[in-house]
């Protein structure tokens, strides 16, 4: 069994990347942010939509539940969870700092939960269509390119060498877009009517170079 020390360094900036609270990454159209008490509105606003609730398999909660789960999520050495903004919304231009809650379209994690192996992640992606800019976001590849970004940090500050992901069947569109990124069917679960699929990050086309500076 690996110990959790490597996990944890990146999360402490042993690595000399700073704290995860630190690290935003740019894409084409997307950029991924730390997520920040400002975001926690809107994302419980998300979070009352069925349709995502059910799509995520997560349960409502109340705003004070929502702040006491970020609270978790940013100390917690083995997720790491960025917000992700369609830079077509941001207004007056990116500026680090900004939580820039009005280009908000989702959100995008990794956990290190297998404890034989903590350089395996699961890798979770959300892009919201609660309101009409959300859904004017889907169909753009911001979910696609969030994806290929976040494994792509996650190899060079977690050190992560195979990513799993666990969908439901009946998210059809989430599995289309993990098989064709290059995951396979690893198993399947009856009970929870889950696919769980994965692949090794060499074999996965990551978003190189990646930018990711310093909050």
């Amino acid at each position: 069994m690996e110990s959790s020390s490597s996990a944890a360094a990146a999360v402490d900036g042993e690595d000399g990347g700073g704290s995860k609270r630190s690290w935003y990454a740019v894409g084409e159209r997307a950029v991924l942010v730390p997520y920040l008490r400002e975001h926690v509105p809107r994302y419980h606003g998300w979070m009352q939509d069925p349709a995502l609730l059910e799509a995520t398999a997560s349960e409502p909660l109340s705003l004070d539940q929502e702040f006491e789960v970020h609270r978790s999520w940013t100390l917690d050495p083995l997720k790491h969870t960025f917000i992700v903004l369609d830079k077509d919304l941001i207004e007056g231009g990116f500026a680090v700092g900004d939580p820039h809650t009005e280009a908000m379209v989702g959100d995008v994690n990794i956990y290190m939960n297998d404890p034989d192996d903590l350089q395996l992640a699961e890798i979770e992606i959300m892009i919201a269509e609660h309101k009409s800019t959300f859904c004017y976001s889907r169909g753009k590849g911001l979910g696609q390119e969030a994806i290929l970004i976040m494994m792509a940090f996650a190899v060079e500050k977690y050190g992560i060498h195979t990513f799993r992901a666990k969908i439901n069947e009946s998210n059809t569109a989430s599995l289309k877009l993990f098989r064709k990124l290059g995951f396979k069917d690893a198993s399947y679960s009856s009970v929870f009517k889950e696919v769980t699929l994965e692949a090794p990050a060499t074999a996965l086309p990551l978003v190189s170079p990646l930018t990711i500076r310093n909050w």
